[in-house]
């Protein structure tokens, strides 16, 4: 009978090494972005940002999520559906297209259920009236500030940009400058002409000398 140490040796000599890397424990296969910014995976399709319009990409199933690939640059992430023909948005992805046209803001569908605070809603309502088109377009630019920092932050910007009344992009986005890097907002008022002016006129000396002698009472 051979002792049970040397059966484990003879085993030792025959196994592999193990791999440099942790195993991805994921369903890999290839995809194609079809030209509504969408990539199908087992029945449902989820989005990725429109610039990856008809581009290949790998798609990696994991059991949670749903993970996109564009090359070594991962393009989209998303809570992973098992529901048949299901629809996953994320609705950064579209606000590039959005800017360039706003006038479809209200009918697209990625942005449906998108829940913001309610300070977002009274800035759109306040730039479209003061601004009209313009000012639906210059909403979607706030809305790309959500693109780069978190939504608490660009939230509190635009409340503190309606405080103040300074409706603009331009505010809002110094705003959340001056939020993250621990600075004063210096805002230039000159571009917001609606806002009331202080006229404050330079005081000479003979009005200073006025009221050191009390001549001005």
């Amino acid at each position: 009978m051979v002792p049970p140490s040397v059966t484990l040796c003879r085993n030792a000599t025959v196994l592999r090494r193990l791999p440099g890397t942790p195993y991805d424990a994921c369903d890999k296969r290839p995809g194609r972005v079809s030209s509504l910014s969408l990539v199908r995976y087992r029945g449902s399709d989820y989005s990725v940002p429109t610039r990856f319009g008809h581009c290949e990409v790998l798609v990696r199933g994991y059991v949670h999520e749903v993970v996109i690939s564009h090359g070594a640059e991962v393009i989209a992430r998303h809570r992973r559906s098992y529901e048949s023909e299901d629809f996953v948005f994320d609705p950064l992805h579209y606000l590039s297209l959005l800017e360039r046209k706003s006038n479809a803001l209200d009918q697209a569908a990625p942005l449906a259920g998108w829940h913001l605070p309610d300070a977002f809603a009274v800035l759109r309502r306040l730039l479209e009236a003061r601004m009209g088109g313009k000012g639906k377009r210059e909403y979607v630019q706030v809305l790309r500030l959500l693109e780069s920092f978190p939504v608490s932050d660009v939230g509190a910007a635009v409340a503190d940009a309606l405080e103040r009344g300074v409706i603009g992009f331009d505010a809002v986005k110094h705003l959340l400058l001056c939020r993250i890097e621990h600075r004063p907002p210096r805002l230039d008022l000159t571009t917001y002409p609606y806002l009331p002016r202080a006229e404050v006129a330079t005081t000479s000396a003979g009005s200073y000398m006025a009221l050191l002698t009390g001549a001005a009472s």
